[in-house]
């Protein structure tokens, strides 16, 4: 169910697909694009919020690596689908009628942007009470059957399989005194840097940096496939 708002012009805002202001520039003045773009900060903080409290005992690189199997726009639009958002989108009828309110990269982008709009109407309470009865199955899942395993070897079958090529990863910054060194490593796929991600050790910077990669080429690859 979508939550209720205080402001019913926000979850309005948030439900308006760019292909409908093409058709109605008179109606509304924005899409839901800049709330998305709110909506995801606010959705990476709440997950990882509810990580770090709830599993006190898993490093930084698992916590990054559970966080990247679940925002990632197929979990997204499986979550929009439970709360049947693609009914309630406004779309073009272009976009409408080729499938829009099924497809897979503008559910999870609209399941965000009401996330960003639900922020703004209540606050981060508002949104961790809507949200995380949605989530907390799903993250559980993700733990028990591994679907956040080791980020480095995922991304390695997955360079391997699609790109023919194995990741390398590169030290590109160290901050910090000697007790407390904070690193930041980037992982690149060819010449291409993929990925950053950072740690208080090499070994886990590099774990972040492959969850990272994943979880930008997952996006690329739905955005392509549409």
């Amino acid at each position: 169910m979508l939550p209720t708002f205080k402001n019913p012009a926000l979850l309005t805002h948030a439900l308006t697909h760019r292909s409908y202001l093409n058709e109605h520039p008179e109606v509304e003045p924005e899409d839901n694009e800049r709330l998305e773009f709110l909506g995801d900060a606010v959705l990476d903080f709440v997950v990882a919020n509810w990580l770090f409290r709830q599993h006190p005992d898993f490093a930084e690189g698992r916590l990054t690596s559970i966080r990247s199997a679940l925002v990632r726009a197929e979990k997204l639009s499986e979550l929009a689908n439970r709360i049947e958002l693609g009914n309630n989108l406004r779309l073009g009828r272009g976009e409408s009628g080729s499938g829009g309110r099924a497809r897979q990269t503008l559910l999870a982008d609209a399941f965000e942007a009401v996330i960003g709009a639900l922020y703004l109407d209540q606050g981060m309470r508002a949104v961790q009470r809507w949200l995380l009865p949605l989530i907390k199955d799903e993250i559980e899942n993700i733990i028990a059957a591994q679907g956040d395993r080791d980020a480095k070897s995922a991304l390695q079958e997955w360079s391997q399989a699609l790109r023919h090529i194995t990741p390398h990863y590169r030290t590109v910054g160290e901050a910090g005194p000697d007790h407390a060194k904070q690193f930041t490593v980037a992982v690149f796929i060819g010449s291409e840097e993929a990925g950053r991600g950072e740690g208080p050790s090499k070994q886990i910077a590099a774990q972040a940096a492959a969850a990272d990669a994943l979880h930008k080429l997952i996006i690329i690859s739905d955005t392509a496939s549409e």
